[in-house]
């Protein structure tokens, strides 16, 4: 593992050991802007493979963890725990409740129940973790190993000489127009607007044994649910590890725009409408979730559990210039903006930073542009480039419509291909060469081992999904 390979004892002229995971004096600095979890974790790996680091960030630790809500639910699977793992870090599934699988529900037009599947995750699971608490025990690491924390506004101005000090300076926020920096890719950028209004809120009360949402799945709460309303929009019931109250359910939903779920999600201003609000959601036009959802309570102790807003899809360049011309490298969200429909936002960030260093440790040159451009360029073709075409695909894109129609069918029919199907969640590289029906086919032969068009023929609405019976919420 590069952590394992590259650390060293950080010596001085008083031979003073400074922690146990200390680095020897190295010429090569780092900087990184932003201290959200792709930040700090790429930090960290760097610290760890011999470079002097700093961070930056607009606020302290305290208020990075307590002050702020989550951005977003951070669901990650086997490729993304691999790369943490690779880095000498925690990957959380010894801490998180794992997610096993998928259950999906697909209602059509006049909410007509269509489509029923339940995908188990096949040699990995999920975690979804707060993305504070990750960032904030990582940065605590970071420290204490000898990296150096500021709290400054960076400005495009500050950074310019920030990067004049640095030999390599990455920046992982958007923040005071930083992200301008870095040209939008008018090719790989499709939409020019949000595709989904969204909502999110962090709850208790309620277990993962089998007897919760027992009515997708016979994993019961060890599989998220997925429900999808043509006319409205998504929702998504998943385990997460809460900063505060530990295991814990996360709601995430996407709201077509002019559509109901658009007004609703408009008026959450707390932790306590947003329930209000998902819950009248599911009694409206998700009953057959309904008890699970009625069980659920608020955080009392994290005022910022829930967090609404939009996301447009954009990918920009991995290299900008400052205004005196230094070269600076795009980081996580300021390179690949992604709706979390698909959960590659976190998981793409954090395989870039881990390629980031793993390149960096070995690297014996400069950090100029062509470097940095290459390093962008192999991650846009190994991860983002098809988890933007996964995200359109859950997404409903029209261009993906026959496509998407073939594999919910299919999987709906066939268990293996349900589990290929959300398994494009944790690696999505299968999906990048499928740009026709045909291709679609070909790819469900290859999984199923049968004719595509035989197990269509099988597929039948599902006229009516299963209830939930879930007995606390009952009583």
């Amino acid at each position: 593992m590069i952590a394992t390979l590259l650390k060293h004892a950080r010596r001085s002229k008083n031979s003073i050991m400074t922690t146990q995971n200390s680095t020897s004096p190295s010429t090569r600095t780092a900087a990184i802007i932003g201290a959200g979890q792709t930040g700090v974790t790429a930090a960290l790996g760097l610290l760890d493979a011999g470079f002097d680091v700093t961070i930056y960030s607009d606020r302290d630790q305290r208020s990075l963890r307590n002050d702020v809500p989550a951005t977003g639910t951070a669901l990650e699977f086997g490729e993304t725990q691999q790369a943490e793992v690779a880095l000498g870090l925690d990957p959380y599934t010894s801490r998180a409740p794992r997610h096993s699988g998928l259950s999906v529900r697909i209602a059509g037009a006049e909410n007509a129940e269509l489509i029923a599947f339940d995908g188990n995750f096949d040699g990995y699971v999920g975690v979804a973790v707060d993305t504070r608490l990750k960032a904030d025990e990582r940065l605590t690491a970071f420290q204490e190993r000898g990296g150096k924390f500021v709290v400054e506004q960076v400005t495009p101005e500050t950074l310019d000489r920030i990067a004049a000090a640095n030999a390599l300076t990455l920046v992982a926020t958007g923040r005071g127009g930083l992200s301008d920096l870095f040209a939008i890719d008018p090719v790989r950028s499709v939409y020019d607007a949000p595709q989904r209004k969204l909502l999110t809120v962090t709850v208790t009360g309620l277990g993962f044994d089998e007897g919760v949402f027992a009515h997708r799945s016979p994993a019961g709460g060890a599989h998220s649910g997925f429900s999808i309303l043509a006319e409205q929009g998504e929702g998504w019931w998943g385990p997460y590890l809460h900063k505060d109250a530990g295991p814990s359910w996360a709601f995430l939903g996407w709201a077509r725009p002019g559509s109901d779920w658009e007004s609703r999600f408009a008026a959450a201003d707390s932790a306590e409408s947003a329930l209000g609000i998902v819950k009248d959601l599911y009694r409206d036009y998700i009953d057959w979730d309904l008890p699970e959802v009625l069980a659920t309570e608020v955080i009392g102790e994290d005022p910022h559990s829930w967090l609404k807003g939009a996301v447009r899809p954009v990918v920009r360049a991995g290299v900008g210039r400052t205004a005196s011309g230094h070269v600076v490298g795009s980081l996580g969200d300021t390179s690949v903006a992604y709706d979390p429909i698909a959960g590659q936002g976190a998981q793409s960030g954090l395989i870039q930073a881990q390629r980031l260093v793993a390149a960096a440790a070995v690297h014996d040159g400069a950090f100029d542009e062509e470097w940095l451009t290459g390093q962008y360029s192999a991650f846009l073709a190994a991860r983002s480039d098809a988890a933007n075409k996964v995200t359109r695909l859950f997404l409903s894109d029209p261009e993906f419509a026959d496509i998407g129609g073939q594999f919910f069918a299919t999987a709906a029919v066939d268990p293996r291909f349900a589990s290929a199907l959300v398994g494009l969640l944790h690696r999505p590289q299968p999906f990048l060469g499928v740009d026709s029906v045909e291709a679609a086919g070909a790819y469900i032969a290859q999984v199923t081992g049968e004719d595509p068009a035989a197990l269509l023929a099988r597929f039948a609405p599902a006229g009516r999904f299963e209830r939930s019976t879930f007995a606390p919420a009952l009583v």
